[in-house]
């Protein structure tokens, strides 16, 4: 037992910077974080964030695992989101193999491409998924994809199922201004807090690192229109068609699929990862939606962190 004036644990190594580079054809610079000691041998994890579109601020609780068992924790922004360059690009640059290249670039500016981890969170996991079909890189030694969906049309299927099951009079309030293209009103985004409170976040009021999240979203949504659309019913930018689920029998390392019960990624989304990755494991939390670290975070934490701890 810890004796009651014990001094509390020291602060984790914590290491920030930028990465210059240059993805198709532009000059651009990738802001990351380090929290935890790499040179311990643990294998690092590399977090990517949702969205698209949103900053790493809400995926900072990853650093429990850290804190927990001395997992390095590898936070980043991705192009055109928080602190890496926006660039001013058509929808045609915006491609998977964009984002990819970041994560190349990160692994090989850390020097872990030989032994890391990947835990991609709702677009990120949608990320992380296609790195590991396509790119099929020894050092990825397993793949965590917590509340996202394997296409963006199953995707769509739940989120349109919870908005049916919405009281009639938000539910219209949201479809009417969808319909309009009245989506910046007072009234929509209030209807719409409304469904984020219910399947995003059911913390009340919601922890500061997702409100930081959203305020950087709302500061430059335009990746989020470009690649998502004007909601999370209404898919219409460049993901409306994307599916990995034909690809999946190509990821070989062990995985660990997550998501809530009430969940934004409904089952319907989910189970295609677990039906078709060799090495699947689905776990479902029971008391979450979109953010089980934050909302289930006990539960959360040491199912991620028994996991990577294998590896």
């Amino acid at each position: 037992m810890d004796h009651p004036n014990s001094a509390p644990p020291p602060e984790p190594k914590v290491e920030t910077g930028y990465i210059n580079h240059i993805i198709a054809g532009a000059r651009v610079r990738t802001w990351y974080k380090i929290v935890g000691e790499r040179e311990a041998g643990a294998c690092p994890a590399v977090i990517l964030h949702g969205g698209p579109g949103f900053s790493h601020s809400y995926t900072l609780p990853h650093s429990e695992l850290y804190a927990k068992r001395g997992i390095p924790v590898i936070f980043y922004d991705q192009l055109g989101c928080g602190r890496s360059t926006h660039p001013i690009r058509p929808p045609a640059f915006w491609t998977l193999d964009v984002f990819m290249d970041q994560l190349e670039a990160v692994l090989a500016h850390l020097n872990i491409r030989a032994k890391f981890s990947l835990l991609g969170h709702a677009w990120g996991g949608m990320l992380a998924a296609t790195y590991a079909a396509r790119r099929q890189t020894p050092g990825l030694k397993c793949l965590v994809l917590t509340n996202c969906p394997a296409s963006m049309k199953l995707w769509a299927l739940g989120t349109n199922a919870l908005l049916a099951s919405l009281p009639v009079g938000t539910r219209t309030l949201i479809e009417e201004h969808e319909g309009a293209g009245t989506i910046h009103t007072q009234e929509y985004q209030d209807a719409m807090q409304s469904f984020n409170e219910t399947h995003l976040c059911t913390l009340k009021p919601w922890p500061t690192d997702l409100k930081r999240t959203f305020t950087d979203l709302l500061n430059d949504p335009r990746l989020y229109l470009i690649m998502n659309g004007p909601s999370e019913f209404n898919i219409t930018g460049t993901l409306k068609d994307w599916t990995i689920i034909d690809e999946l029998a190509n990821i070989t390392c062990q995985t660990l699929v997550i998501n809530g019960l009430n969940d934004m990624a409904q089952d319907i989304a989910v189970a295609p990862f677990f039906a078709n990755i060799p090495k699947a494991k689905w776990v479902q939390l029971r008391a979450s939606t979109h953010m089980p670290f934050f909302e289930e975070p006990v539960r959360y934490f040491e199912v991620v962190s028994d996991f990577l701890s294998m590896f």
